[in-house]
């Protein structure tokens, strides 16, 4: 029997994020995240690929060649990237990543795009990725900056010298953080965001079996025009949107 799952928060939102991030991803999927994470995987000609939280199959349409598995909790986004992926060497399938799930194949490299944070219990993520590679398996982890990047406790201000700068309310402390789909809207769906620590990956990832090999901060590549564009370009230059790890099954 086909195990069933609870409709995610992101199922009632799929519709939208799909027109949101389109096929080919949005201006930091194309810019900045798909370049970087491919940079770090270096897939090979015989390297199969898992993705978790996949969502509607980004990642997937840059390895025309390799197979590649991609699961996500929303039936919907998983419907979509069946429809929009029909290549045969891709497969995709609805699946909770938190929850221990076994593999038929073992896989040489592992990725979450921008998908951890989406989940509550990430260090259960991590160790089933585990399980499902193969020793020296690369896996790489992008985030919206976890030090930077904080929803509803993290922003921009501007100092009486016009320096623009980023503060800080809380970092150390677990953070479960609705976020409004559809800001204005009275019946807005909404989401939830898992903050965590820097350290908190560094751990879940050594007691998983894995070695962080590097980490990358990418800063954002748009620019700003007007008064205070060279305050704000300055700032974008100065502090990461985002946040890459490359580890290794050892």
């Amino acid at each position: 029997m086909r195990k069933q799952y609870k409709d995610t928060s992101w199922q009632k939102s799929s519709n939208w994020y799909n027109k949101l991030v389109g096929d080919k991803g949005h201006f930091y999927h194309q810019q900045i995240v798909i370049p970087g994470v491919l940079s770090l995987l270096a897939v090979e000609e015989k390297s199969n690929i898992l993705d978790i939280g996949c969502g509607q199959g980004i990642l997937a349409k840059q390895f025309f060649k390799n197979e590649y598995l991609g699961i996500d909790l929303s039936s919907n986004l998983i419907n979509i990237a069946r429809q929009q992926d029909r290549n045969s060497k891709h497969q995709y399938k609805v699946q909770d990543a938190t929850t221990p799930f076994f593999l038929e194949t073992k896989y040489s490299h592992a990725a979450a795009i921008l998908s951890l944070q989406n989940m509550e219990k990430q260090d259960e993520a991590i160790k089933n990725v585990a399980n499902n590679l193969l020793k020296n398996g690369k896996f790489v982890i992008v985030l919206n900056h976890p030090a930077f990047r904080i929803p509803r406790q993290s922003g921009w201000g501007v100092a009486e010298n016009k320096v623009q700068y980023r503060y800080i309310n809380m970092y150390m402390s677990f953070l479960k953080i609705p976020i409004n789909m559809h800001p204005g809207e009275k019946q807005s769906e909404i989401t939830w965001s898992f903050h965590y620590p820097l350290s908190y990956y560094a751990k879940s990832l050594q007691q998983s079996g894995f070695c962080i090999e590097t980490i990358e901060e990418w800063t954002s590549s748009k620019e700003s025009a007007g008064k205070m564009a060279k305050s704000e370009n300055k700032s974008r230059n100065e502090i990461p949107l985002f946040m890459a790890i490359l580890a290794r099954k050892i």
